[in-house]
């Protein structure tokens, strides 16, 4: 075992990697897909009629190219609580939550009661500032340690105005980011997202890769946890670069932990350098605990995105952070604008999910995690299976992998077969977890033992299946 295999992660997140393992039939993975698919394709029969009528208007029949998957992704009709019910009147314990959008879970009462009084004595549209908005506004300055912050309407358009901030502050332009790392939309945060192995070089030095759509302006890519590569890039071009835009905790790639001090390090160096840190929170958020993953690590950024559980189910995002860093946006030098921004409808929905999300509702579902994940620990060792388990926060992750993975590079190098024939056993058995095989489980507020004991059951069901 190498070196860097050795290294020990933040002790903010959980990870257990099995002391043995022993192979899986690939034989066996081919049989069960093909066995799964088609069991997939006689149970959803009204999900492929309804994609079929979906794409004659919107492309893949989806409104969002992530929903799509071959051959039709599963149609949903309604939610409630942890649980959807598809166009083929099955009802599915829902782990997937909106990627973490829906941590007060689907249809949360005190949600709906907000948003109900606020369409019904506030209005949906004002276009001038209002109460409800400054008052969310400053329950996530408290909440996030930030000086100041402005609302948006999704992760992307956060993201994209974090980077603008950023250089209009710093007066350079050309950005850093991880190797991998997903950050929405925006051209330059498109550069190496799930790019191919064979385009890109070394693990020690990135070649960045441009999606031909693209104008991405001058991008760096660095491995996540290499931070000689980082030094290495911020020496040479540190007069002309503006920021590193990185995930604290990497969930684009299922749930990637910092080694034990790398993100101080990392801070370090973007002082040393005057370098803007952003940390794209629109992921973790109060789903890596009551303050966000920033505050958890123990390190500050400049900026931080936030999206997705903080707006309960409704389209709501923001950007924000130190003063400094968000004084262009006072005196013109990075105008922000946005029709839909911070609508009374959306931060009443924020504020109701302020109130929701305290420190024991929180702990609470942390703790259904943790327990979830060590069961599965269980199965792991019982069958010796090729695989380990990633938390933090409230969401986890099986990694079809016996060696922990550090980086993108290291992620690509899992098994997708097992992992993709794991996601679609947990489907066709009533358990939707998200459709990437980069994503992870979460355990929502409306999640109970219960719920994810089906998920466990389930596992065990599939490892003895694996192994015939």
């Amino acid at each position: 075992m190498s070196k860097v295999l050795n290294l020990k992660h933040d002790p903010a997140g959980r990870r257990r990697v099995p002391e043995k393992y022993t192979p899986i039939s690939k034989t066996r993975v081919k049989k069960l897909l093909a066995q799964e698919w088609a069991r997939f394709q006689s149970t959803t029969t009204n999900s492929a009629t309804h994609n079929k009528r979906a794409s004659k208007v919107l492309p893949l029949g989806v409104t969002s190219s992530f929903q799509h998957w071959d051959p039709y992704p599963i149609s949903i009709v309604s939610a409630k609580g942890a649980y959807f019910k598809d166009v083929d009147g099955r009802k599915l314990l829902d782990l997937s939550m909106g990627f973490g959008a829906m941590l007060v879970g689907h249809l949360n009462k005190d949600v709906v009661k907000a948003v109900k009084k606020a369409m019904r004595s506030v209005g949906t549209l004002f276009v001038t500032p209002g109460p409800l908005a400054t008052e969310a506004a400053e329950r996530f300055q408290r909440r996030f340690d930030i000086d100041m912050l402005r609302f948006t309407n999704s992760g992307t358009e956060s993201t994209m105005y974090a980077i603008r901030a950023a250089r209009a502050a710093t007066g350079k332009k050309a950005i850093i980011k991880i190797e991998g790392g997903y950050h929405g939309g925006y051209d330059p945060l498109q550069v190496s997202v799930k790019a191919p192995i064979e385009k890109i070089g070394s693990v020690s030095a990135p070649k960045p890769y441009h999606p031909g759509a693209i104008e991405a302006g001058e991008v760096y890519v660095v491995s996540y946890n290499d931070t000689d590569r980082l030094e290495a890039i911020m020496k040479k071009h540190g007069k002309t670069i503006a920021a590193l835009m990185m995930e604290p905790i990497v969930e684009n790639l299922s749930i990637i932990l910092p080694d034990e001090g790398y993100l101080k390090v990392v801070r370090a160096l973007c002082d040393k350098y005057k370098i803007a840190l952003i940390f794209d929170e629109v992921k973790t958020g109060l789903t890596a605990g009551v303050a966000g993953a920033a505050i958890r690590v123990g390190v500050k950024p400049d900026l931080i995105t936030l999206a997705k559980s903080i707006g309960g189910g409704l389209p709501l995002a923001a950007f924000g952070g130190k003063k400094e860093f968000m004084q262009p946006v006072v005196d013109g030098r990075m105008p922000h604008f946005g029709t839909y921004n911070g609508n009374p409808i959306v931060v009443a929905a924020a504020i109701a999910v302020d109130n929701i999300a305290t420190p024991e509702a929180l702990a609470k579902a942390e703790a259904i995690n943790n327990a979830t994940l060590d069961a599965i620990d269980k199965i792991i060792d019982e069958y010796a299976l090729p695989a380990h388990t990633v938390g933090f926060g409230v969401k986890g992750s099986v990694i079809w992998s016996p060696t922990p993975v550090r980086n993108y590079r290291d992620f690509k190098a899992t098994d997708f077969e097992l992992a993709e024939l794991s996601w679609l056993w947990g489907l066709n058995r009533g358990i939707i977890t998200p459709p990437g095989l980069d994503e992870q489980w979460l355990v929502s507020f409306a999640h109970n033992q219960n719920d994810m004991n089906k998920l466990v059951r389930s596992f065990r069901e599939f490892a003895k299946a694996i192994r015939g």
